[in-house]
């Protein structure tokens, strides 16, 4: 059995201010997407994408995820709450995002940018795909470090006790969605637009690629208090989940047969 090492959520104090752990994820996240993003600039030439393209998407991808992700935490998981409250709708800093809030406001926003820069919408969420999977997976470090999202009770060596929730042994679930929404869907999507693919393709993988870690780790997951599981004991997360590898199928079964 594991201790979770309860680290300090804190990683610096500037006077007044505190720098958080989650909040420098957030910002290597943004940090990977340049980093990759001008690799593939320099090294796929055919991409068709600029430097300054790429600061454009990640602006617009800032807001789409933090707009998005808190409005669909709020929409998602506390909407009566909400309503009831709607001033602490801003209160951000007391936790409350939602990946699939945030991943449908990154869709809104590229389609904004597309018409700014000229590209189509499945051009920009093709190139875009690959470079998001780390910084997801420096997210998930985040909730690890935070010692939230924890999992689901477990018997195995490898469970883990939070202790500031309880002297339970359950799956540290946010390694588990490190190693495979960060790691293994970065190395699916990296190695597979290495190549030019038909447009969509790469997007249509993204969205199989996540919907089937997610469904699949949420099961050692334990569901949020507030909602518990729902239809078919299914979690929040996992009927959020199956619409987009749904959508990821039939994308991805477009992209080939149209550009057969």
């Amino acid at each position: 059995m594991l201790i979770h090492p309860q680290f300090d959520p804190v990683a610096i104090h500037l006077g007044p201010l505190a720098v958080r752990w989650y909040g420098l994820m957030y910002l290597l996240a943004f940090a990977l997407v340049l980093i990759l993003g001008r690799h593939r600039i320099k090294t796929q030439s055919w991409s068709g994408w600029t430097n300054k393209e790429l600061d454009d998407a990640l602006f617009y991808g800032v807001l789409g995820v933090v707009l998005g992700g808190r409005l669909g935490y709020v929409l998602f998981y506390q909407p009566s709450y909400f309503l009831a409250h709607p001033v602490e709708i801003f209160s951000v800093w007391q936790g409350g995002m939602s990946f699939h809030g945030g991943f449908l406001g990154v869709l809104i926003a590229m389609a904004v940018l597309s018409r700014t820069v000229g590209k189509s919408w499945l051009a920009i969420t093709d190139f875009i795909a690959p470079l998001v999977p780390l910084g997801l997976g420096a997210g998930r470090i985040g909730n690890f470090i935070n010692g939230e999202l924890w999992g689901r009770p477990t018997d195995g060596p490898w469970g883990m006790v939070f202790p500031e929730h309880d002297l339970v042994a359950r799956h540290p679930s946010q390694l588990y969605e490190f190693a495979l929404e960060g790691l293994a869907l970065f190395a699916l999507l990296w190695l597979f637009s290495r190549k030019q693919r038909p447009a969509g393709a790469i997007s249509g993988l993204f969205l199989i690629g996540y919907g089937a870690a997610r469904f699949l780790v949420e099961f050692t997951r334990e569901p949020d208090s507030f909602l518990g599981l729902l239809a078919l004991g299914l979690s929040m997360g996992q009927w959020l989940s199956l619409p987009m590898i749904v959508a990821g199928v039939a994308m991805l079964r477009w992209a080939y047969r149209k550009g057969a």
